[in-house]
């Protein structure tokens, strides 16, 4: 006999006839019940009721029409657990409707529940229940009241509108938030089944808006949205209040409520970027009044940003979109740290956020190269994550991370994913596509790929190859001639066409392999594919022209094959070119320009991303998503050409506290500790892309114009620091109202700081000055080379020994001199001569060059220069030491010099000097400062700053500032030069002028562009440098060969592909002058 389940084994053991309920019967945990065939029933526990059912549900119905409240709850769970497993319980429907008017509240709930999810399914048997749903809109308990509404609204029946209407009328006025909410989801569903009370419907709305609750907010601007989106002036009165409380609103009512609040600042704000424009409206612009946030939208971006901490994948994407399409561009880089944590969630929320940080990245590259490795890619990840990591990576790639990309591109290149393989090699080829210096480089890393055991993978490479030989079709003829060897082992058609069509377009080039290749074509025409048949028609048809006496006959006789082709676009292609390019009585005109239409030369084709044009579309749409517009889609609105009018905005009430615009209390501090100005919106995260040149800003006298914040925010933390008087700007006094507005602007929080560790840098002045004294960096060292060669070789010049002068110590300082801080104030005070202490003999020591800081004009009587001195930095190998001279030319003393609030991309660092107190007129100050560029030419930014002004001044390296000299012998060069090849290898040709073909005028040229050391050679026609990198000590290797007459070849072999590019360009510079 087979064995029972447990339970079923326990049912056979219950009593046949029927038995009293226990005492307590509703709490009993066994209740038993007469049915049909007299079998009984076990009541299960709560959590049991999603368990598999093994028994059949004949005795529901039962159940309901019992008198006893525990069985129809009993069999209301039932039927709900069944619902939310999918099962259908329509055919419950008569005996469950019947049950709404049971007292038992926690019956009714249930009973509301499955009315929800089946009246519109069965409209009939829910109307004969409208009168029990009206009494239901009137019962004192609010869940009860909402659920009557849900049901009312779920009846699809037209005869009932105004019924309908009549309800959410009331229900827009009940007590209860809950349902008023209700109400609210109703109003898009009466809309949708009567579109003629739109009228009555928006009145609703404008009474909901009104409401002060979180809870209905979301729900209301929902409605708002399906019913009238068209109705700004419904936002105008309630703007500042959601402003306000869309921080404690539900995370569904938060994403809804920023989307449309994305959309009403389109069309009611000035954009804060219009200043940022081509300079071909540079005359528009000088006649454009100057920006000035207006206070509503400062509100709004204050408001939003703490939700970018928000659990909620949906509502931080959100925020981001609106950032994006709204904030100013300096602002725009606090959204990515909180984008690139949503990479770390679900599959499918990895796939949202990287298509809408690919768009991003095309327009805004800086804002996401400080997290270049999150959006590395892991074996784990699916295809689709992988090709659009990939689409991040290769548009995040710039000169200084190119080869960083690159190599992981290399590894890449090794997966088992055909398709991700297959994108790789395309994205390799968009790399240089469009950064041209590593165009080279990738495209022999491409050849290489072409005897790879992977047919797909050397197809692949054809095809990118081919659009990256139409840029310089004249210097691969080589690449051309390895191409064409490949037709006999690649098979993938979209390869073979595309070298036929390498080899057509270009035969002048290859005039002995050409013929060969279609004659080798001509053989196997019959078992190609269409694609390649077409193109050998090509190839036939422009070596008939450009070479008939070989492929005459080979031309006819691949047009009578494609003639009696199967295919008609074939036949008609063959009988079109035959007509075309065979001379005959019947041609017509075109005979005689068939070169020209045939060998014309074509635009070498873009290769774009494919979210390029996304940007039309809103971010974090489903259109945007798609690429296309889908239904309920509604436009992002152009910004006006003029604002206008704010005072629509302003609510007329009692007191001045609950106009909404200040911010409620303790928001702006939770806003700080995630995201402070270090990695905020005031970030070095918009330096790759913003176009805004720091210093430019000091041609207008005058600093960043987000400083008119911080100096607002400055006017409400009076007792920290106290404003500069003259400096008020024009939003601080136009109304009471804007500098409330904005006095939390993202200005502050760096305000603040900056005034904090300028106090700590006060309090330790004197720490610096107790046992440090200065000297005098040798800002215009000699002119003439010093050339050390460790095998025999003279010393060029020896004089380098420059005498330095010790000044007066400052206040608090002893004369103990110090090399690591130079601190030197000139002017009419005496100088005592002093010898150095050490001399630096370096082999690269050549004349200086000094650059602008900051021009006199626009610091209003301060001048500043420095130079990159190329002496190591004391304390820190891996800073580049840079000497700074600054000159007061004013008649007034300047007080508290001091570097304050770098902004550095991501592993760069700054050793700041220390504060000078005070510099009289006509004085200068000689200082040193450290630097690690990160080997990288990207400018380091950082204020200037006075006791009475801040300039914004940035220090950009040459390529030739970033390494050291190193020492080693041919053998050693050699040894390392071997394992830098392939791709870590650059070689140019170059003509040496007449003036700088002697063994010291190359010398002294390579090493004033590149701070090398000269390596030892055995051949006269050889020229060896080396260096390593500051950073990440690579190793730099530079030879230069003279081969006859003037003619010179020059190779830079370095794991740094962009600093060995960058370089082999400096180097060339200086050799031709």
């Amino acid at each position: 006999m087979l064995s029972l389940p447990p339970v079923q084994k326990l049912l056979r053991q219950l009593p046949a006839g029927p038995a009293k309920p226990p005492v307590g019967g509703d709490t009993a945990e066994e209740v038993t019940s007469p049915t049909k065939n007299g079998s009984k029933w076990l009541k299960m526990e709560n959590g049991n009721f999603f368990a598999p059912v093994w028994y059949r549900h004949d005795d529901l119905k039962e159940m309901l029409d019992s008198n006893k409240d525990s069985l129809k709850l009993e069999a209301m769970k039932r039927i709900v657990a069944m619902i939310a497993r999918g099962k259908n319980a329509s055919d419950l429907f008569p005996a469950v409707v019947k049950n709404v008017a049971c007292k038992n509240i926690e019956v009714k709930k249930l009973v509301y529940v499955y009315l929800v999810r089946y009246a519109e399914e069965q409209q009939d048997l829910a109307l004969l229940s409208i009168s029990t749903f009206q009494r239901g809109l009137k019962d004192p308990n609010q869940l009860i009241r909402a659920s009557a509404l849900r049901v009312l609204s779920s009846i699809r029946v037209p005869i009932i509108v105004p019924i309908m209407m009549l309800a959410i009328k009331e229900a827009a006025s009940d007590m209860s938030p809950y349902v008023r909410k209700t109400a609210a989801h109703a109003i898009p569903k009466l809309y949708s089944l009567d579109s003629d009370q739109k009228d009555q419907l928006i009145e609703v709305i404008e009474k909901l808006l009104a409401d002060k609750t979180t809870l209905v907010a979301g729900s209301v601007v929902m409605a708002f949205e399906e019913v009238c989106p068209e109705r700004i002036d419904l936002i105008h009165k309630n703007y500042r209040k959601l402003c306000n409380l869309l921080i404690d609103v539900e995370e569904w009512g938060q994403v809804v409520i920023i989307n449309m609040l994305t959309r009403y600042a389109r069309t009611q704000f000035l954009s804060p970027n219009q200043n940022v424009s081509p300079k071909a409206e540079a005359a528009s612009l000088a006649k454009r009044k100057p920006y000035v946030m207006d206070p509503d939208h400062r509100l709004l971006l204050r408001n939003t940003k703490p939700l970018l901490q928000s659990r909620n994948a949906a509502v931080v994407m959100a925020v981001a979109q609106l950032y994006f399409h709204l904030a100013p561009k300096a602002e725009v880089g606090v959204i990515a740290k909180a984008l690139v944590r949503l990479l770390r969630s679900h599959r499918s929320v990895q796939y949202v956020v990287l298509q809408n940080v690919a768009t991003m990245s095309i327009k805004r590259r800086g804002m996401f190269e400080p997290y270049l490795k999150s959006f590395y890619i892991r074996s784990t990840d699916p295809t689709q994550i992988k090709i659009l990591k990939l689409e991040v990576l290769t548009n995040l790639a710039n000169e200084t991370n190119i080869s960083t990309i690159l190599r992981e591109f290399q590894t890449y290149i090794r997966s088992m994913d055909k398709d991700f393989v297959a994108a790789t090699i395309q994205a390799i080829g968009r790399c240089a596509t469009n950064i041209g210096k590593v165009r080279d480089t990738c495209l022999n890393g491409l050849v290489q790929l072409l005897s790879n055991r992977d047919e797909l993978v050397v197809a692949e490479s054809v095809v990118v190859i081919k659009k990256l030989l139409q840029m310089q079709p004249a210097q691969h003829s080589e690449i051309i001639k390895h191409m064409a060897k490949l037709t006999d082992n690649i098979q993938v058609p979209m390869a073979r066409a595309s070298i036929l069509w390498l080899i057509g377009e270009y035969c002048e080039h290859v005039p002995k392999i050409a013929p060969d290749v279609l004659r080798k074509m001509a053989k196997s025409f019959t078992n190609e594919e269409d694609i390649v048949k077409l193109q050998v028609i090509n190839l036939a048809a422009k070596l008939y022209l450009t070479n008939s006496k070989q492929s005459k006959l080979l031309t006819q006789y691949v047009l009578n094959l494609a003639k009696y082709d199967q295919n008609y676009d074939i036949r008609d292609r063959a009988r079109f070119i035959r007509q075309l390019i065979v001379p005959t009585e019947k041609s017509g005109a075109l005979n005689k320009y068939a070169k020209k239409l045939f060998l014309a030369q074509k635009p070498a084709p873009i290769l774009e991303s494919s979210f390029k044009d996304r940007d039309h579309f809103q971010l974090g749409s489903l259109s945007h998503l798609l690429n296309a517009k889908a239904v309920g889609y509604q436009e992002l609105p152009d910004w006006p050409d003029e604002a206008p009018d704010p005072s629509v905005r302003n609510v007329e009430v009692r007191g001045r506290a609950s106009e909404g615009v200040q911010t409620p209390l303790g928001k702006e501090k939770a806003e700080k500790p995630f995201y402070s100005d270090s990695d905020g919106e005031s970030g070095p995260t918009e330096s790759a892309d913003s176009g805004e040149d720091p210093v430019a800003w000091q041609g207008m006298g005058q600093e960043n114009p987000s400083e008119d914040e911080e100096e607002e925010e400055g006017a409400k933390k009076a007792k920290k620091k106290k404003a500069p008087p003259g400096r008020k700007s024009h939003a601080e006094t136009s109304s009471e109202e804007a500098s409330t507005s904005e006095s939390s602007s993202s200005g502050s929080d760096s305000g603040s700081e900056a005034e904090a560790k300028r106090r700590k840098a006060v309090r330790a002045g004197p720490g610096w000055g107790q046992r440090r004294d200065t000297w005098t960096p040798c800002l215009h060292p000699p002119t003439s080379l010093l050339v050390t060669d460790l095998e025999g070789l003279t010393l060029t010049d020896t004089s380098l020994t420059p005498a330095v002068s010790v000044p007066h110590a400052l206040p608090g300082m002893s004369r103990d001199p110090c090399p690591s801080w130079g601190l030197q104030v000139g002017g009419s005070a005496s100088h005592t001569p002093a010898p150095r202490p050490r001399q630096l003999l370096s082999p690269a020591f050549g004349a200086v060059r000094t650059y602008e800081l900051l021009h006199r004009m626009a610091g209003e009587g301060l001048s500043v220069e420095y130079c990159f001195s190329r002496r190591p930095f004391p304390g820190d190998p891996h800073m580049v030491a840079v000497h700074i001279q600054i000159s007061n030319n004013t008649d007034a003393e300047v007080k508290s010099l001091r570097v304050s609030e770098p902004k550095l991309l991501s592993g760069m660092r700054i050793q700041e000097f220390p504060e000078i107190e005070r510099l009289a007129p006509g004085d200068t100050a000689n200082v040193v400062m450290g630097i690690d560029f990160c080997d990288s030419t990207q400018a380091a930014n950082f204020q200037l700053c006075t006791h009475t002004r801040h300039f914004y001044v940035s220090i950009q390296p040459p390529v030739g500032e970033l390494m050291a000299p190193v020492f080693m012998s041919e053998n050693e060069f050699k040894k390392e030069q071997g394992k830098l090849t392939g791709m870590s290898e650059i070689t140019e040709k170059l003509t040496l002028p007449e003036k700088c073909r002697s063994d010291h005028a190359i010398v002294q040229q390579v090493t004033s562009a590149a701070n090398v050391g000269r390596v030892p050679c055995g051949a006269d026609n050889e020229y060896r440098f080396a260096a390593k990198t500051m950073t990440s000590g690579s190793l730099v290797l530079i030879t230069l060969e003279q081969r006859e007459g003037a003619v010179a070849q020059l190779t830079v072999n370095s794991e740094k592909m962009v600093i060995g590019t960058m370089l082999v360009k400096d180097i060339i510079q200086a050799l031709a002058q």
